[in-house]
């Protein structure tokens, strides 16, 4: 799986919300994103099985699923700061763009613009490539499934 934008790398256990934090959803990490307009990529080739403003999954091969949500508590924002560019049912390759987001709406009214990045189906595990407070590019390697 890859990055789907510039950020920092924060463990799971930093996302301040408790679904995420406790690997509810699933295993990953976290990037927080510098203020600013984002263009957001796949991190893994698939097909877009659900599509939010704030929030995607992408179903890969191999039956896994990477689920994207873009800030914490971005639903009550109703999509101001977020511009989607593909549809559900796009086949998208690594590093398509999915979506634009301005994060300028979401630090105004509050928000964290932490951004997990889950792994579904992976109950053997996953190998994290990232490692916490590193600066990742758009399309750098954060993990592997095990």
């Amino acid at each position: 799986m890859r990055a789907p934008f510039r950020g920092v790398v924060l463990p799971l256990a930093a996302v301040p919300d408790p679904v995420f934090a406790g690997e509810m959803v699933g295993p990953g990490l976290a990037l927080r994103p510098e203020p600013g307009v984002h263009v957001v990529c796949a991190p893994v080739a698939g097909v877009v099985a659900s599509l939010f403003p704030h929030a995607c999954a992408i179903s890969a091969p191999g039956d896994r699923t990477v689920v994207l949500h873009l800030g914490i508590d971005t639903v009550g924002l109703k999509g101001v700061g977020f511009e989607t560019i593909v549809a559900v049912g796009d086949v998208v390759d690594t590093g398509a763009v999915l979506l634009r987001w301005d994060t300028a709406p979401t630090l105004a009214a509050g928000l964290s613009t932490v951004s997990p990045v889950v792994a579904l189906q992976a109950e053997a595990g996953i190998r994290l490539v990232a490692e916490p407070d590193d600066v990742v590019a758009p399309g750098d390697l954060l993990l592997t499934w095990a």
